[in-house]
């Protein structure tokens, strides 16, 4: 008999405070979510430990069912938060389709997650060719050998993709490949969490309305 997973128990009183102890118990407070955004990730650079800018994308296949995985923002301003990644894979193509997703952002060491909702756009080509022009040769060759989300025989089949690519290429950075480009997601909400004791936590959430923002503080 497979024996049940050991899940952490909830944290005594004492644990509790000790784990809050000198943390800045100030409300979040902003007028502009995009410039708040800024601020915490710019601390999440400072003090978390491995991908600051990864975050949680979730979107729903066309029979509804929700999916999610992990990628790395690459941009944010005002207007969305954009990442990069295979058109063909299982999120491309969702994405394509239900013009819809939705981000989280948590960064443990801060205890403070941001979560987007909102609509999806494909970036422009010569913000995909900028960006594609960053990335490491082998980046670049594993993007082309890649048949994401597509089954792989073995690990073998990749790495000779891979070979055959680099080959195709020579020595120097290769083309963007036509099924890789970026997508857009520009916020039509945006909430910010924070830690707080006893799961009394801070929550502050944005919406947008034509000429800027409504806010509005939430029940933990």
């Amino acid at each position: 008999m497979t024996e049940k997973p050991s899940i952490p128990p909830s944290p005594t009183e004492d644990e509790y405070l000790k784990a809050v102890a000198g943390a800045d118990l100030a409300p979040p407070t902003a007028e502009d979510p995009i410039a708040l955004f800024a601020d915490w990730l710019a601390e999440a650079v400072k003090g978390e430990v491995n991908d600051p800018n990864a975050m949680a994308l979730a979107t729903v296949d066309p029979d509804g069912l929700p999916d999610v995985r992990m990628v790395l923002l690459k941009d944010a301003g005002p207007d969305g938060f954009v990442f990069y990644t295979n058109l063909d894979s299982a999120k491309g193509r969702q994405l394509a389709t239900s013009g819809k997703a939705a981000l989280l952002f948590h960064w443990k060491s801060l205890r403070r997650q941001v979560r987007v909702r909102g609509t999806v756009s494909a970036v422009s080509d010569a913000d995909a060719d900028a960006y594609w022009a960053t990335r490491a040769r082998p980046a670049q060759l594993g993007a082309w050998a890649s048949q994401q989300s597509q089954p792989l025989p073995d690990r073998l089949a990749f790495e000779k993709a891979i070979a055959a690519y680099g080959l195709k290429f020579g020595l120097g950075k290769a083309p963007r490949p036509p099924h890789w480009s970026g997508f857009r997601i520009t916020p039509s909400h945006i909430e910010f969490w924070r830690d707080r004791a006893f799961r009394l936590h801070e929550r502050l959430a944005f919406e947008a309305a034509p000429g800027g923002w409504t806010t509005n503080r939430l029940y933990p």
